[in-house]
């Protein structure tokens, strides 16, 4: 039976037995018998994970470790409020951090604590999910992800928007409308992404 750790690009976890591309985590959101509590947070480090690294081997959901969470791929991570993870993901994350600042107009990339800080106030108020912003449809970059009423959570991709499921993104693409969209990506992604970021997207869309 999948366990309850696939997670959504508005941040929200599903059980489904497609696994994705990366993993990552947000502390211990379980108890010793594998399921959730209501806490979907304990820190502030949002992590987006190599799947393998150094011959390292986990047991999921392990009693007292952190509980692996899995991403379709890393843009939808990324609209998730996560980022780059400074161990597994080094030269990731200080291009993440160098697109940033150039993203923010910033004199120097930020440190991974600074990064958290910025992305925690963005995601989350009270426990909550922040409110997501408004964008010009046509301005947003791609690996974007927005709210749309036809399709739900969407990537933003190549002029269109292409609907998201666990397993992939289905077809055809919707060509981006000309009004304001609900956006889900955080700002901060955004600016890293503005600044030269290009975030790694599912196979179903790599060649589009």
């Amino acid at each position: 039976m999948p366990l309850q750790n696939r997670v959504t690009p508005w941040g929200e976890f599903l059980a489904v037995p497609e696994r994705g591309r990366w993993m990552g985590n947000r502390g211990i959101l379980h108890d010793d018998a594998g399921r959730l509590g209501r806490r979907r947070w304990t820190h502030k480090a949002w992590l987006i994970c190599r799947l393998h690294f150094k011959d390292r081997r986990r047991v999921v959901m392990a009693p007292g470790r952190y509980t692996e969470l899995f991403f379709l791929d890393e843009a939808t991570a990324q609209a998730a409020g996560h980022r780059p993870c400074c161990e597994c993901r080094r030269q990731d994350f200080h291009r993440f951090a160098s697109c940033l600042a150039a993203g923010l107009g910033l004199e120097s990339p930020p440190r991974a604590g600074d990064v958290d800080a910025r992305l925690h106030a963005e995601r989350v108020a009270a426990g909550r999910r922040a409110a997501v912003q408004d964008g010009p449809a046509r301005r947003l970059p791609d690996g974007a992800f927005v709210l749309w009423p036809a399709a739900g959570a969407a990537l933003v991709w190549r002029g269109r928007l292409w609907r998201w499921a666990p397993g992939g993104y289905g077809r055809p693409g919707i060509p981006l409308p000309s009004d304001t969209l609900r956006v889900l990506t955080p700002a901060t992604t955004l600016a890293a992404i503005a600044g030269g970021y290009r975030p790694q997207v599912d196979g179903s869309l790599a060649d589009m």
